[in-house]
């Protein structure tokens, strides 16, 4: 019995530090994008997308509360430790060209039995600790160009690795999140036009001799759209979906976009979409809702952070929801164009969920030892 009272005091003590409104709110979210999931898998006949994004939130949930006994400082006071998990990535990313079947012409997960594996969303995250790494130990020195070229190169391997996949919008995701750290850690105005020089003349080469012709007509359908059953069918179906929602829904399980099978992948590029059909306004501020607290938890864990690196991790991770949020959204409601991004804790993929519970993990661990 002494025993057990050891063992079991810590453990509450310790959930008693988690920011239980910060776990509720992603728990919610994940619930709505299970909702969303057995609505879709309904029109197939099968519910194995179900089965396999349960499984995985169950298993994110029970890691992202593993993650959060161990103490972050670990990775704060390890840069080997981050070097070979950054290094593991690189592999994981190259090793997809080689072992990974071909998917809707894209070489971008490891098969394992019925499940897959998406390397890009591991990246994301050791790419988020890496920087915040750099950037907390030489942040008296932003001053120096040699440290945005340093780090640049950093995020250029993977984004290089990912850009053949072709995977362009989590290329998008890296560069947003090593600009948003340069940013926050103190880059002068002169260095940050540079940069900025720099990306549009990458864009316009990428344009002219890298991008593949569907990259291009997505880019091109959304600017000027001209082909309603072709290039530009699944975002018209998706501004359908929207509207047809109005402000209570049709219903759970009663869109006839989702139901139908008009509205594509309502289960991942457009699940908003797919939410909004059934649940309408109310359902879609409620959405709005949760993501506003889940944001203001992360960011009141980077205010009562001790340490840079603390501070510049949380911050990393919060522009990679953020990004994926807004960039998922607006290629829904058709003022971005389709590049491929989920929808957060909601869009299916078990690889996404659990990348973002682990890093849900590691604020948990900063906000306990804060």
């Amino acid at each position: 019995m002494a025993l057990e009272g050891l063992l079991i005091k810590p453990i509450k003590a310790h959930l008693k530090k988690l920011d239980w409104l910060m776990i509720i709110s992603a728990v919610l979210l994940t619930i709505f994008g299970l909702l969303s999931i057995y609505s879709s898998s309904l029109r197939k006949g099968g519910f194995l997308n179900f089965k396999k994004q349960l499984v995985f939130f169950i298993v994110s949930f029970i890691l992202m509360l593993a993650i959060s006994f161990f103490d972050y400082r670990i990775l704060k006071n390890n840069s080997y430790l981050i070097l070979i998990l950054y290094f593991l990535c690189l592999l994981m990313l190259a090793g997809v060209y080689f072992l990974a079947p071909e998917i809707r012409g894209k070489h971008g997960w490891y098969k394992l039995g019925i499940l897959s594996f998406d390397p890009i969303e591991p990246a994301k995250l050791v790419l988020a600790i890496l920087l915040a790494k750099y950037f907390s130990m030489r942040h008296v020195e932003m001053y120096k160009f040699r440290h945005i070229v340093f780090s640049g190169i950093y995020v250029l391997l993977p984004c290089l690795l990912i850009f053949f996949q072709p995977d362009m919008g989590s290329v998008l995701i890296l560069l947003i999140v090593w600009l948003s750290i340069l940013i926050i850690s103190g880059i002068k105005i002169r260095h940050f036009l540079i940069l900025s020089l720099c990306a549009i003349l990458i864009l316009g080469f990428s344009w002219q001799f890298l991008l593949k012709d569907y990259q291009k007509d997505r880019v091109s359908s959304f600017l000027f759209p001209s082909d309603p059953l072709g290039s530009s069918w699944s975002q018209n179906q998706a501004e359908i979906a929207i509207g047809s929602g109005q402000i209570f829904g049709r219903g759970f399980t009663k869109g006839s976009q989702t139901q139908y099978g008009f509205l594509p992948e309502p289960h991942t590029d457009f699940v908003f979409a797919s939410l909004a059909e059934e649940f309408g306004l109310i359902g879609i501020f409620f959405l709005f809702l949760l993501y506003l607290i889940l944001i203001w938890r992360i960011i009141k864990i980077a205010v009562i952070s001790q340490s840079n690196f603390a501070r510049l991790f949380t911050a990393g991770f919060s522009v990679i929801l953020i990004s994926h949020f807004f960039i998922n959204i607006g290629m829904n409601l058709g003022w971005l164009p389709v590049i491929g991004i989920y929808l957060p804790f909601v869009s299916y993929g078990g690889s996404g969920l659990l990348g973002n519970f682990i890093g849900l993990g590691i604020l948990q661990s900063i906000k306990a030892k804060s």
